[in-house]
């Protein structure tokens, strides 16, 4: 079975006082997606906008593949495939749990 999908991205950058925003919005056609992502230059750096572009950028795609990944695992435990490995963890140090 053959089939291809487009899903549009819009990927918009903003920059003030040394920090830049990135928000990327993903458009599945039945959800629609936000990731966001931040770069702050140390004021010891040089100022180059374009890393902060780049780092902003990759850590709010990052945000949204991490949203895609376990929209994925949520919907694959919906039709009983759920991943394995998703067992509860121990807690360890200072818990909310009585002893």
């Amino acid at each position: 079975m053959a089939r291809t999908a487009e899903w549009p991205v819009r990927l918009v950058l903003t920059e003030e006082d040394g920090t830049t925003r990135a928000r990327v919005d993903l458009d599945t056609g039945t959800r629609s997606l936000t990731g966001h992502g931040r770069a702050r230059c140390n004021p010891e750096d040089q100022d180059v906008p374009v890393i902060g572009d780049e780092l902003a950028a990759g850590r709010a795609m990052k945000d949204l593949a991490g949203q895609l990944i376990r929209l994925a695992d949520h919907d694959l435990a919906g039709v009983g495939a759920a991943p394995p490995g998703h067992e509860r963890r121990t807690a360890y140090g200072w818990t909310s749990e009585p002893a």
